[in-house]
């Protein structure tokens, strides 16, 4: 076969010694990772758990009691102690209206917000003089980009009142414990990266990082990370072609030399959850396209597959779990055998290597032998881990502090870098920058910005297949404010046709002042399947990667909406 020819999704195990082109996994969310390490370097950051001391509490862009609802019983017990909780999110949440304030921004505006913020705690001399003097670099160059950002500036990029961003900054600024849990939310635009970047210096000028319930959560979740025993990256031949899952439109139906001939698919639905699905669905119906679907379900993307694979789930497998939003480790031990034809991931691999005559010991180990080599890492999270209670079921902590900032910072300077020689290297702004970026398409086309946040019910595109999850989600709706409802002539519950250059889809309307003049938002993910002419909201979003970390801006569209 030649090493060009095919393009497997999420498979890292068997693609290096074949050839295929490399698939870059950075969908999700590398530019909330280079914005936030940037400023306060690499490694787990402030563990949830801390924040139950914590006398003010800040969540930005994240949906806590939808997407993180293990956090928000330390938010109640701090709350219980006097703390005040504060949204910050473009759209009345659901943890919005829960919170004990919302401050409903512009998208997109985050990092003008955050410095804005700044100033204010530098004009009131509200930060921690000798904390920024011992553990910072490119204080004096901050003092002067934040002073670009007074307060009747901010508010009119973000879209709310000066008063709003003065009392917030006052309030973080004169907690004895503020605490920010940043979500997922400001990094999916096109500036993320630089978002998350200004966010993150916020509880540098105030020192937030020493007292008990301070800090910043970015990331949770260390542990074993060194997974190239698996993927074996050095088995790969040199100048095999990489294919970003963001551009899987572009690439599978641009005529490249030679063009994707074979997609093998799992544990993905890139038909409903790429991003401009009308060009994925587009490659995926190429009649020269041969198209492989592993999976538990007849999602989108089975339902174009030349051949389907039935997929073992986790109830049939043995698998080692690092934690996503905690710091704890689990192993799970398969409580059914297989059902059927149902094969693992790392049972199908292995056996096309063996056709493939591949003998190197990767092709040949169990689930067992690589756990066993991920726990015999000299990770120093796994310094002191109870093994013996892992391997009975138990849930284990690693060794994590609750507050890793108070050791160090892992940047280049070993400090907090308001000023990042890195990114000047690189040509970029080496300071926190508030300027907007925005969909490229017309704004008098288009007016509208979309966002595209988790549904409560669903997990990305998960769940969609039991039937109950679905009746109780309801048909897939638009949020829409009154005031743009009533220029388009749109009733509450009437259906709608939001559209843009990329695509369109078919929605019902909900008309509701949880959202903005100028923005809807779109809860999802429903499958395409399932929605009128089989069209989902990604047939709207961009292929266009963000600043930093090539990652989808899927949270910056513009639309226009029609009855």
């Amino acid at each position: 076969m030649n090493r060009f020819l095919s393009l497997m999704i999420k498979n890292d195990m068997i693609k290096p010694q074949l050839g295929a082109s490399r698939l870059l996994l950075t969908i999700c969310g590398p530019a909330a990772t280079e914005g936030f390490k940037t400023t306060l370097g690499s490694g787990p950051s402030t563990d949830i758990e801390s924040s139950v001391d914590s006398d003010f509490i800040i969540i930005w862009g994240s949906n806590t009691l939808t997407t993180n609802i293990h956090a928000w019983p330390f938010f109640i017990r701090a709350r219980k102690k006097g703390a005040r909780i504060v949204v910050i999110d473009p759209y009345r949440t659901m943890t919005a209206k829960k919170a004990d304030f919302h401050l409903m921004l512009k998208p997109g505006t985050d990092a003008a917000l955050a410095l804005g913020m700044m100033n204010v705690l530098i004009q009131e001399n509200l930060v921690n003089k000798s904390f920024i003097e011992k553990r910072t670099i490119g204080y004096e160059q901050l003092i002067q980009r934040a002073a670009e950002y007074p307060l009747k500036k901010t508010a009119d990029i973000c879209g709310v009142s000066a008063r709003d961003i003065e009392c917030l900054a006052r309030s973080y600024g004169k907690a004895k414990a503020p605490f920010i849990r940043t979500g997922w939310g400001p990094a999916r635009q096109l500036r993320g990266a630089m978002a998350m970047r200004a966010i993150a210096c916020l509880p540098a000028l105030v020192g937030a990082f020493d007292t008990p319930g301070s800090g910043i959560t970015r990331g949770l979740g260390g542990g074993p990370s060194n997974i190239t025993r698996l993927t074996r990256p050095d088995l790969c031949p040199e100048g095999t072609r990489i294919i970003n899952m963001v551009e899987l439109g572009d690439a599978l139906t641009r005529l490249d030399d030679p063009p994707v001939k074979l997609l093998y698919n799992f544990m993905s639905n890139p038909a409903a959850v790429a991003p401009q699905s009308a060009l994925v669905q587009q490659g995926l119906s190429r009649d020269d396209l041969f198209v492989v679907v592993h999976e538990l379900f007849m999602t989108d993307t089975a339902k174009m597959a030349d051949i389907i694979l039935p997929s073992a789930s986790f109830l049939e497998m043995t698998d080692l779990y690092r934690s996503y939003g905690h710091n704890y480790l689990r192993l799970a031990k398969p409580v059914i055998p297989p059902v059927g034809q149902s094969r693992t991931n790392l049972a199908i691999f292995q056996a096309l290597a063996k056709r493939m005559g591949f003998k190197e010991e990767v092709f040949k180990r169990t689930e067992d032998e690589f756990i066993q080599g991920f726990l015999g890492d000299c990770h120093p999270s796994l310094k002191g881990v109870d093994k013996k209670a892992l391997v009975q079921g138990k849930a284990v902590r690693l060794n994590i502090a609750l507050n890793p900032y108070a050791k160090g910072f892992n940047t280049p300077s070993g400090k907090v870098e308001f000023f990042s020689r890195d990114w000047q290297y690189k040509g970029l702004d080496p300071l926190p920058c508030g300027q907007v970026w925005r969909d490229s398409q017309g704004d008098g086309n288009y007016p509208l910005e979309l966002i595209t946040p988790p549904h409560p019910l669903f997990l990305n595109s998960a769940f969609n297949e039991i039937p109950k999850i679905r009746k109780l989600a309801g048909r897939p709706t638009l949020l829409i404010h009154p005031d743009d409802a009533a220029a388009r002539h749109i009733a509450q519950d009437a259906p709608v046709r939001v559209f843009n250059a990329r695509g369109e889809c078919r929605l019902d309307a909900n008309v509701t002042t949880d959202t903005q003049p100028g923005l809807v938002v779109a809860e999802g993910l429903h499958w395409p399947q399932f929605m009128d002419q089989g069209k989902g909201i990604n047939q709207l979003t961009s292929q266009r990667l963000t600043d930093q970390g090539e990652t989808c801006a899927f949270h910056c569209s513009r639309v226009e909406v029609m009855p």
